[in-house]
């Protein structure tokens, strides 16, 4: 007698598979996640057979009227998903079968797993797209916010993090948001690149059965059918996609993170991390970690991780659907909640942060921030070629060095021994 699971394959099994075979086969515990996307793309597969008259019209009113039911039980947390049916969609089939009999098995006339996993994955990640861009832009608005509170906080810029020229706090703020706009635009156009329909294209070779593409297209808002029906089965290269997406984004993130980390050390002393985004230690009494930026910056190394795992399970698949594939969602869930968990992280932490505008000021007068103007002075007033201007430029800031003073606490005097034609003129653009 066959077992339930290997009536899912028909008659060409007599045996039951082995319970490692079970296992490694078995992807319900990923991705039952998409149930949604299952019973939204299986109704509009339904509607179609009904309309082309595939099936009778009786049995696909029973299987939208199960489907739905199932749809409630699973929201409510009163469906059981069973390993021995392998994934998400033969548990749903197996459930619609206990429900309105034999009726169910006509749901998967001209349709195959393939095509129905290829389908379901896109509908989740072009939800998930829609989702990180409204947290992108969340964290977007944060950091427009804080820019506008600190236009006029001047700060030190850095570059090979020694103290470069002078900008203010809001520019710093800004850089990132750009930044993010540049990672929304990725994650929009990914999701533009998402939006094609797969059902139709069966195991790989298309159906005899007059179905309705173009419909079943629409009524999932894809923007159109698949062209190909092996490249549709077997496509994964919108999951490398998001996958780039999230790890870049992420990479953004860390350097924030890590610019956070940074600042909010005694040696540098620009923020204040709130209590709600700090944690202590269990012997220092005195430390206050900065672990939520730390922990932000740790798993950016998981995002990288998940694109580079994707393309290795992709790069030697001949066409059309392996196994493998079964690999590809785990990576992609996985990012989608690091990177949500990541931005939400980052928004709370600097939005609560204390910035510390005195200090950023002194650290900028310390630096000689202002040495690059004073250079672009001496050649736009007294007309030196820049390189001349620059070597000038080094010597009052070496002499400032020796003498331990900011460089608009140089005489008029001391600086022209360097260059007798400088003026008073150029206080102007020694001060901050």
């Amino acid at each position: 007698m066959m077992s339930e699971s290997s009536s899912i394959w028909g008659g060409r099994f007599e045996d039951k598979p082995a319970d490692i075979m079970e296992q490694i086969n078995a992807s319900i515990g990923v991705d039952k996640r998409f149930w949604r996307q299952d019973i939204l793309a299986s109704k509009a597969h339904c509607t179609m057979l009904m309309r082309q008259s595939i099936i009778p019209e009786e049995d696909g009113q029973k299987i939208l009227d199960g489907l739905a039911q199932i749809e409630q039980e699973i929201a409510e947390g009163r469906f059981e998903f069973k390993i021995e049916f392998e994934d998400v969609h033969m548990n749903v089939e197996a459930r619609l079968k206990e429900l309105i009999g034999d009726a169910a098995g006509r749901l998967h006339t001209a349709r195959s797993r393939n095509d129905q996993v290829a389908t379901d994955f896109r509908l989740w990640v072009r939800d998930a797209c829609a989702t990180l861009e409204a947290s992108i832009q969340n964290f977007q608005r944060t950091l427009e916010s804080l820019a506008d509170q600190h236009e006029k906080t001047v700060m030190p810029g850095f570059t090979h993090l020694q103290i470069a020229q002078p900008i203010t706090l809001a520019m710093h703020f800004l850089a990132y948001r750009d930044m993010l706009e540049r990672d929304k635009g990725r994650i929009i156009d990914c999701r533009g690149r998402v939006n094609e329909c797969p059902l139709g294209a069966a195991a790989l070779a298309g159906t005899p059965f007059p179905v309705d593409r173009e419909f079943t297209a629409r009524e999932l808002g894809f923007q159109r059918p698949m062209p190909n029906t092996m490249d549709a089965v077997s496509a994964r290269d919108f999951a490398n996609e998001f996958l780039f997406a999230c790890a870049q984004t992420g990479l953004h993130l860390s350097r924030l993170a890590e610019e956070v980390i940074l600042w909010s050390t005694p040696q540098f002393g620009f923020l204040r991390l709130s209590d709600a985004w700090s944690t202590g230690s269990s012997i220092m009494p005195q430390k206050k970690n900065p672990d939520a930026a730390e922990l932000v910056r740790g798993k950016t190394g998981r995002l990288t991780g998940n694109l580079v795992q994707m393309m290795t399970v992709l790069k030697g698949l001949p066409l059309a659907y392996n196994k493998d594939l079964q690999e590809d969602k785990e990576p992609v869930f996985d990012s989608f909640d690091t990177l949500c968990l990541c931005l939400d992280a980052m928004n709370g932490m600097i939005d609560s942060a204390q910035w510390n505008d005195r200090r950023m000021r002194e650290a900028a007068e310390e630096g000689y921030a202002t040495a690059t103007r004073l250079a672009d002075w001496l050649v736009m007033e007294l007309g030196l070629p820049f390189r001349e201007a620059h070597h000038i430029t080094g010597q009052i800031v070496k002499m400032a060095e020796n003498k331990g003073v900011r460089l608009d606490e140089l005489s008029l005097e001391e600086m022209r021994n360097v260059k007798a034609e400088i003026d008073e003129r150029v206080y102007g653009v020694l001060k901050l």
